[in-house]
């Protein structure tokens, strides 16, 4: 074995003779094409090949390398690496797991057999363009990917395309939500802080806290996942990538609630539209291009944000008196957007048409636009047809199936004797679901459920009482109408009938 070695070591010592022998004696030429063919040969006996991904590319950070940073951080959990570096960026809701430098671990894709390995190397100057104004050394970090060379289509075509993707999903996934807020001022947007203002959202609804009958629940949560998963399937049909949804009902009925557990769900960042900030219709199209994808679009009691159908009404009016009965306009066509757009400075219907689905409602994908009013009757049609509002969520007052869920979530109670009593008196009374929820919330260290059972019972039977009561009333102010009514008719009768005899 010894000999062997030492047989190794004297030939390679031989061919370090050679090579310095051919730097010193042949020109700078010659040594280039020897170099480049001694290239070739390696080349073409070695069998792999390797890429590098650099944090910076051309002075700007390079998004496949966080990306990757983040898959290979997932993959490192369950691999065999030994030496891991764990961050926490302000907008992650959790940490992350990277490798540390010089460390490799190794990846299987579709048969194929890849290795990644972290590189850092410290640079004296600022070629890079990270800190152009620091003169203290730099880092220049990277990873190498090897894999062999009948792999390669395998990888460019499909493997990195696949990482990117992992990857973004799971920065998505830990990533901080956030609800915008459209700005009132002119001037933000020319202070560099866009025309958008977010902070964190931290709500805590979910749909397993939301007080809705299971059954209507079952079908928004299908729904909404159809909608999560369906990329190929709009892409198919060729539609954009979005869905609108129409909350209605009484107040207090949880619409509002309902929009924290849709984004809660998907993890989507909430964008609350204030129509009233809002100048004109170019307004809107800027807030819309400003918007990201995989987000819930909001405005909220839309009918009373702005008036957009006063104009409708009057327009269909004058038409009705100049056009025949048979004859019938449709909402957003070409003349009605005609006569809004001239009133320019103004943010009319047709713009707000526009904005929930025409061209420029393609500019992102994976969005949700989502309307809530008291009063649906109120709405333009054209504002809530399907294709633009494409699911009618109705809010209701609060029923048995309701409480239940209430009653888990703030009393812990699945089951109850004065619970048969409860659903009797729902079944009876109007109440909004916040309304029950503020009985049953326990207010003092001494209250327990029994108390607030009872407190509730007490409640719903005091709104049975005031219902009946103007019931009644309403009956009688009808019974007192309708007798007026009855007394005016006989009167108009009667004289009716004296003037017919004066007549003959």
């Amino acid at each position: 074995m010894g000999a062997s070695l030492t047989e190794v070591g004297s030939k390679l010592a031989g061919l370090m003779f050679i090579w310095g022998t051919i730097q010193q004696l042949f020109p700078y030429s010659l040594r280039k094409r020897i170099e480049s063919l001694w290239h070739r040969v390696e080349n073409y006996f070695y069998p792999y090949v390797q890429i590098t991904i650099e944090e910076f590319s051309n002075g700007k950070i390079n998004e496949i390398y966080s990306q990757v940073s983040t898959y290979l951080g997932s993959k490192s959990v369950n691999k065999d690496a030994k030496f891991l570096k764990v961050e926490k960026s302000k907008n992650s809701k959790s940490f992350s797991v990277s490798l540390d430098e010089g460390e490799e671990i190794t990846d299987e894709f579709q048969g194929a057999k890849l290795w990644w390995r972290s590189y850092m190397e410290k640079l004296e100057d600022n070629s890079t363009g990270r800190r152009p104004n620091n003169s203290l050394p730099m880092e220049k970090k990277s990873y190498t990917i090897t894999f062999n060379r009948r792999h390669s289509e395998l990888v460019t075509g499909k493997y990195l395309k696949h990482v990117m993707e992992e990857g973004k999903a799971i920065q998505f996934q830990n990533r901080k939500q956030k609800i915008y807020s459209n700005n009132c001022s002119e001037d933000w947007y020319w202070y560099g802080k866009g025309m958008w203002r977010d902070i964190n959202f931290e709500h805590p609804a979910t749909f397993d806290t939301l007080a809705m009958d299971p059954k209507k629940k079952g079908e928004i949560i299908n729904d909404l996942i159809a909608f999560s998963k369906g990329k190929d399937y709009y892409s198919k049909v060729g539609k954009a990538w979005k869905r609108g949804y129409l909350l209605y009902g009484p107040p207090g009925t949880g619409k509002s609630t309902m929009i924290a557990a849709i984004a809660n769900f998907l993890n989507y960042d909430i964008y609350d539209l204030e129509l009233t900030s809002v100048k004109d219709n170019s307004g809107l199209k800027k807030l819309l291009m400003e918007t990201t994808s995989k987000s819930i679009i909001v405005i909220e009691d839309i009918d009373c944000s702005i008036d957009l159908t006063g104009k409708r009404k009057k327009k269909k009016k004058k038409e009705k008196e100049t056009t025949s009965e048979d004859q019938e306009e449709d909402s957003d066509s070409s003349a009605e957007k005609e006569s809004e757009n001239k009133e320019t400075g103004k943010l009319t219907l047709s713009g707000l048409l526009n904005f929930i689905d025409g061209i420029w409602s393609a500019c992102g994908q994976e969005r949700i636009i989502i309307f809530t009013t008291n009063h649906k009757d109120k709405l333009d049609p054209a504002l809530i047809r399907r294709g633009r509002m494409d699911m009618h969520i109705e809010m209701s007052y609060c029923r048995y199936e309701a409480f239940k869920v209430l009653a888990k979530n703030y009393l812990d109670l699945e089951t109850h004797p004065l619970f048969q009593q409860i659903q009797g008196l729902l079944e009876e009374v109007n109440v909004s679901p916040c309304d029950v929820a503020e009985h049953l919330m326990l207010k003092n260290a001494s209250g327990g459920p029994q108390i607030c059972l009872d407190n509730l019972i007490q409640a719903l039977k005091e709104a049975k009482k005031k219902a009946n009561k103007d019931s009644k009333e309403a009956k009688g102010e009808a019974k007192q109408k309708s007798k007026k009514i009855n007394k005016f008719s006989t009167k108009l009768i009667s004289n009716f009938s004296s003037l017919q005899k004066l007549w003959k």
